[in-house]
């Protein structure tokens, strides 16, 4: 590992938003690849900060901080990485649709998963919060994305994640093309097997493990 690789990992860790964007782009002149930047540098980055969350060294200020001077590296390297996989014909990274169901706009746990699940390499589609379960469905056949995500902190929103797994099933999407996985105060994995959903997890630390699971089960 590298001067530079090491020093990224530190300014993820440790949420110094201000200095991301440089150290990514000091590994990017110290010749690292984008490919290499995100898997051995940013995402081990947010493993470390993950591994700090569970042992409640770390809390959700301490995680969004790091998650955000995360994507101040992603934001550079990201479109290198997909400049180069064009260049090849190498496939894009398996696309998750992610977004706050429809009636809740409590988003900071969604953005520390996406920020996780970006730290993993996938192609995120954020759809933000409050979100009809059609519009996600037709940004789901439109990305043709391997998984949907969906998180909710009120009980009365539930019925959407409901409604959201009843027409994925209706449109033949359910386990042939993608997956689903739910998160939020509100859930818990009795009502995602209720409700049909594929995977359940309990915070952003678990969701990449659950995600990465669903993947090998869909063959990406």
């Amino acid at each position: 590992m590298s001067e530079s690789m090491d020093n990224l990992i530190e300014i993820v860790v440790k949420g110094k938003l201000k200095e991301g964007k440089a150290a990514a782009q000091a590994c990017v002149d110290a010749g690292h690849g984008p490919k290499e930047i995100i898997f051995q540098g940013l995402s081990k980055a947010m493993e470390i900060v993950g591994d700090k969350y569970a042992s409640k060294e770390y809390f959700l200020p301490q995680v969004l901080l790091s998650a955000n001077t995360l994507y101040q590296g992603l934001n550079l390297v990201l479109p290198m990485l997909q400049a180069e996989q064009a260049a090849s014909g190498e496939a894009a990274a398996s696309g998750v649709v992610i977004a706050v169901i429809e009636g809740d706009v409590h988003d900071i746990g969604k953005n520390i998963v996406k920020a996780m699940l970006t730290g993993m390499g996938l192609t995120m589609f954020d759809m933000g919060k409050d979100v009809p379960v059609k519009d996600l469905v037709e940004k789901l056949k439109a990305e043709g994305a391997s998984i949907m995500a969906t998180s909710t902190l009120m009980t009365p929103t539930l019925a959407g994640m409901k409604d959201l797994e009843a027409v994925l099933k209706e449109e033949g999407l359910k386990g042939v093309s993608c997956k689903s996985i739910i998160g939020g105060g509100a859930t818990s994995r009795d009502f995602a097997d209720q409700i049909g959903a594929d995977g359940w997890a309990y915070d952003a630390v678990e969701a990449t493990s659950v995600v990465a699971d669903l993947l090998k089960q869909l063959g990406r």
